[in-house]
């Protein structure tokens, strides 16, 4: 899984720690507690104190109306956890599967065998649906804000599943686990990768399609070339021998979050990019040991580490040879080779769903980390817009862009929509946060006019494409609050506050000893030991949280305040020092990585991938409605060291949430991740991705079905064969309601 405490190191890149700069942290720990799953590592917590203030949950917009509409939420009553094979959701409720892996996208494209013999993956599905976003069609095939029967859903296609370089589902034997791979099995993987656009309708039964051949239908792979906009644009990092002027690149890769552009268009995280690049042994030294070498270690790319799939093993052709970014070329600015490939990737990029003629563009102001969402703030004419967004691996940071051009809203509907996004978002301003300990922060401007980034010792920035590239040791420079891994994020639209959450971190620890491993603070406050099943030790932050920040004054802001809205936790584990959000058998969650706000409902819907608590548990999805930030108090928790000494953190922390505030909503098959949400104006259709069902399946085992850890969706009822697939689901109401009411 992507669960990086928890996942193989081998397979997903945000286990890595890169991130090793001394930037403070608060001297203060959170202590865990002896329950059911967990090991005392530290004395009991101490009691609470000091009310912040606040409002419940159901007055999210501060009227009586706003109160009376979200009294209506909520009503279905919570699903179990469950181990079984299937997606379950609430009575009253229907989930069907539309459109997954190896899905034709043509006419012409053959029906999916799902027997690892189907080729032509640039004309079908891609795999390991993530983030998703709609996009309304009206019945002439217009751009429509309204629509709710017709539509085009933006698909991310994150990875693939794999036990060691091969993609073993979508090979008939599953594929070769030894270098040299095949260029036919790789030209398969580099195929699946990327983002997708589908078209989407209601049939005459009232019954949702994909629709198979529509004129819509559009694939960007690890292949499609693609724009580079922004202040890298031409700039000596982004040029390689297939664009020796810096100005375009090849592919999108590891889209894992989106967002969707107050413009109608679709904004794609690249998240986990590094690990498909290889350097040979001697590279640093053919580099000079230069500022490139320093770069390239910061995000995870050593000299000789593996590869994650060996794409650079396959052949002399170019689109093999690009991912080994070593340095063989006599130019000075890299125009000849590879070197500067991976500077490629690492952004958000934006795409147009309805013009099938516009190239992509990588909108690199926003800064290159591991993305995840992007979050745009309520757009409100005159002011300029936020960006927000999460660099999805341990240690790493939470950044802001905002905009130079304030918000006009005749450009929401601009027939040139990336024109649109080239106003807002190639001029503007990075920020990262840093949190204080009194529930205060701060947003650090990440310009080249920053006196810490201009005179940092240990990286010589060029230029304000340098510190965009490379945004991580921007970020270092100038002090940020290192956080457990920030993923998806949203902007609730009842009042403007930003959530964001943590997944895990099993770097957080009471006792640390150098290296990457850090001690809990005042935004990251929990480390603890948890016992999954009967043996096995888990410890650091391994259920993760969710942080909110309200804004001091709009999009603009350099100040902000923030609270802990939610703590994942099993409902055992002990209130005072673990289970801090009172969480009961019907909320209780582990490791937070999607999350969204409903337009039509205002419901925070929040998705787990996790690897912490399936001894219990499938991943999930569950629905809240959040309050705002103050409506909590503050926590006071004490822990014991080794050697007597004590530390203390206090945290301030939401309100913990009634079961007519958060409960849960639905449960996936075996091996699943639940990730991408998107609904149809009326929010009477909520469309949710199935990520890597059956994703524990050996490699050894792909021949042999009684084996799969997961045979979802054939199980369900959907296409050929028993390998499982990363899939859509459309979940509706049996009454026709509004989905969550």
């Amino acid at each position: 899984m992507t669960d990086a405490s928890l996942a193989p190191a081998t397979t997903h890149d945000a286990d890595e720690v890169t991130n090793l700069s001394d930037n403070p942290t608060f001297a203060s720990v959170v202590d865990a507690s002896l329950s059911r799953r967990s090991v005392l590592m530290g004395t009991a917590a101490t009691a609470l104190f000091g009310s912040l203030g606040g409002v419940s949950a159901l007055t999210i917009a501060g009227d009586a109306q706003a109160a009376d509409k979200a009294k209506k939420l909520l009503g279905f009553k919570p699903v179990a956890k469950s181990l079984a094979d299937a997606v379950i959701v609430p009575e009253g409720y229907d989930a069907q599967i539309i459109y997954a892996l190896g899905d034709p996208l043509t006419a012409n494209t053959p029906d999916y065998k799902n027997d690892g013999t189907d080729a032509d993956f640039e004309n079908r599905a891609g795999d390991h649906h993530d983030g998703m976003e709609w996009f309304g069609l009206s019945a002439d095939g217009k751009p429509s804000t309204t629509a709710t029967n017709r539509g085009i859903l933006g698909v991310n296609h994150e990875a693939t599943t794999d036990e060691k370089l091969s993609s073993f589902f979508i090979h008939p034997t599953g594929g070769t686990a030894t270098l040299p791979r095949p260029a036919a099995e790789v030209d398969k993987e580099l195929a699946i990768h990327g983002v997708s656009f589908v078209e989407v309708r209601k049939n005459a039964a009232g019954k949702w399609e994909y629709v198979k051949a529509s004129a819509f239908n559009r694939r960007f792979t690890t292949l499609t070339e693609m724009e580079i906009s922004g202040p890298a644009r031409g700039n000596a990092l982004l040029k390689t021998k297939y664009s020796p002027d810096g100005t375009k690149t090849r592919g999108t890769l590891n889209n894992c979050g989106t967002g969707k552009s107050p413009w109608g268009t679709l904004m794609t995280g690249e998240e986990n990019w590094n690990g498909y690049f290889f350097r040979a042994k001697g590279d640093d030294e053919a580099r000079g040991n230069d500022k490139s070498v320093t770069a390239l270690k910061r995000y995870g790319r050593a000299e000789g580490a593996a590869s994650r799939h060996g794409w650079e093993s396959a052949g002399s052709d170019d689109k093999y040879m690009r991912w080994n970014n070593v340095k063989t070329g006599t130019s000075a600015d890299g125009s000849d080779d590879y070197r500067n490939e991976m500077n490629g990737q690492g952004y958000v990029v934006e795409m147009d769903p309805y013009d099938k003629t516009k190239l992509a563009k990588k909108r690199t102001a926003l800064g290159r980390y591991a993305h995840e969402s992007a979050a745009f703030s309520l757009p409100v004419n005159g002011q300029p817009l936020a960006v927000y967004m999460g660099d999805d691996a341990r240690n790493e940071y939470i950044y802001k862009f905002v905009s130079e051009a304030t918000w006009s809203a005749s450009d929401a509907t601009a027939a040139d929509r990336l024109a649109v996004g080239d106003k807002y978002l190639d001029k503007g301003t990075l920020y990262v946060a840093k949190f204080n300990a009194d529930g205060t922060g701060e947003w650090i401007e990440l310009s080249i006019n920053n006196p810490k980034i201009k005179g940092y010792d240990k990286y010589a920035f060029a230029d304000q494409a340098d510190v965009a590239v490379n945004a991580r040791i921007a970020g270092d420079a100038v002090g940020a609050t290192k956080m457990d891994r920030p993923e998806w994020c949203s902007v609730n639209p009842a009042n403007g506050e930003v959530y964001f959450t943590l997944t895990n971190n099993a770097n957080r620890t009471s006792e640390p000893k150098g290296g990457s491993a850090l001690e809990p603070d005042a935004a990251n406050p929990r480390a603890y030991s948890d016992v999954k099943g009967t043996s096995r030790v888990q410890t650091g932050n391994s259920h993760g949280h969710i942080i909110r920040v309200r804004e001091a004054g709009g999009a603009g802001a350099k100040a902000f305040s923030w609270d802990i809205y939610l703590f994942g936790a099993e409902a055992s584990a002990d209130p005072a020092s673990i289970n801090l959000s009172k969480l009961n058998a019907n909320q209780d969650l582990s490791s937070p990585d999607g999350l969204a706000f409903s337009k039509a409902t205002g419901i925070c819907w929040i998705q787990t991938d996790d690897g912490a608590y399936t001894d219990v548990t499938n991943c999930m999805m569950l629905a809240a409605l959040p309050g705002k930030v103050g409506d909590g108090q503050k926590v006071n928790i004490n822990y014991t060291k080794a050697d007597g000494a004590k530390l203390t953190v206090t945290t301030p922390v939401g309100k913990a949430p009634t079961e007519g505030e958060l409960k849960r909503f639905l449960v996936g098959p075996k091996g699943s991740e639940i990730t991408g949400i998107a609904e149809t104006p009326d929010g009477k259709a909520l469309f949710i991705n199935i990520q890597h069902p059956g994703e524990a399946t050996k490699m050894a085992d792909v021949t042999d079905p009684a084996k799969y850890e997961s045979q979802w969706p054939a199980n369900a009822g959907y296409g050929a064969g028993k390998r499982p697939r990363s899939a859509t689901i459309v979940i509706t109401k049996k009454d026709g309601g509004v989905v969550g009411a």
